[in-house]
């Protein structure tokens, strides 16, 4: 046995278990209300930050010290500063890098850990509408930034044609929309196109609608129950799938209904997770959170659904090249990318 190499990997171990803790603590402050409260940038005392949120000093005491011990916050003379760059992720929802709210996927692993048991000991299905419900919220609340930040400014202008179309007045669907969040965000960008968002898990069709009515959309943009093989309509200028298309059973059999779906001269936006073409390539933090994300979401997703293809979240590049080429089409590239993001054009 290498001892040295034993430290090494007892150090990562309880650095990690360090960091799922925080990432419970990340919900509570979240929940809380407390890194809005500490936006400010300036130093605060538990007693203070406690008669600003209402909560107990003690308590504020021990959250403020883990957070100060673990980077997160600074701690001088008793009193503790949110910086700003801390604040861009913590408590700034507008910002591009906010990441606090999408913490409540990582609780749903916890809650849904004796489903995951038992989807290991059996056949690996385990439906995307049988997660906890903090899933659901978590996912649209770590997505949504991103979508905000590139979707309008550099994903859609990145594509052939797409954003003139956009501007004339398209037919648009968002398929595996979940809580809509990238169709409203297109919504609000391109008044003369109409868009339709479809998802099979009905309660978040009725939490998209909401959203489409909170942003002054509603009467360009319906969600719809449907699944990716059986949506309605067969004019489509874009068809859309953000982050989706690796959690379904069949995505070949998906690719083929868009191929019908579109007009001729239409155009496939892909987003899909980061990912190289193979496993050691993908020995990075971001690979590391998609992999595990995957276990507990993407896999068992498609594997609960017919075919069972199970991409996962790390399926890279050419495997979604091989999906959309059995499809049948002819045209396929990468249009841009992100550190968590592949953007990629499909065309006929």
């Amino acid at each position: 046995m290498d001892e040295a190499k034993l430290n090494d990997f007892m150090g990562k171990l309880i650095s990690d278990m360090g960091g799922a803790a925080m990432l419970a603590n990340v919900i509570l402050g979240d929940e809380l209300g407390l890194y809005r409260a500490m936006a400010d940038n300036q130093p605060v005392t538990p007693e203070a930050l406690a008669g600003k949120t209402g909560c107990n000093a003690r308590l504020l005491r021990e959250w403020l010290s883990a957070h100060a011990a673990s980077g997160y916050m600074e701690h001088v003379d008793g009193k503790f500063r949110l910086p700003e760059e801390q604040a861009l992720a913590l408590a700034v929802e507008d910002s591009p890098v906010y990441v606090a709210g999408g913490a409540s996927v990582i609780a749903s692993f916890y809650h849904d850990k004796d489903k995951l048991i038992a989807a290991m000991r059996g056949n690996g299905a385990l439906a995307w509408g049988d997660h906890h419900s903090c899933m659901f919220s978590g996912t649209e609340r770590f997505f949504r930034p991103g979508y905000r930040a590139h979707l309008v400014g550099e994903w859609l202008p990145a594509l052939e044609g797409v954003v003139e179309k956009l501007q004339a007045g398209a037919k648009v669907a968002d398929v595996g929309c979940g809580h809509g969040a990238s169709t409203v965000v297109m919504a609000k960008a391109f008044p003369a196109s109409n868009f339709v968002g479809f998802d099979y898990h009905a309660p978040s069709i009725t939490t998209a609608t909401l959203r489409a009515e909170e942003g002054g959309v509603a009467d360009r943009v319906r969600f719809v129950q449907g699944t990716a093989k059986n949506y309605p309509g067969n004019d489509y200028d874009l068809i859309c799938y953000f982050d989706c298309l690796h959690d379904m059973g069949d995505p070949v059999g998906a690719a083929k209904h868009a191929y019908e779906s579109l007009k001729p001269d239409g155009t496939v936006l892909l987003v899909e997770p980061y990912a190289n073409d193979q496993l050691d390539e993908n020995a990075t933090p971001v690979g590391r959170l998609f992999y595990a994300a995957s276990t507990f979401i993407c896999t068992p997703n498609s594997l609960s659904q017919e075919v069972g293809l199970g991409l996962g979240a790390q399926a890279g590049e050419a495997r979604l090249r091989d999906v959309f080429t059995q499809a049948g089409f002819k045209h396929f590239r990468r249009a841009a990318e992100t550190p968590f993001n592949l953007i990629l054009e499909a065309r006929k």
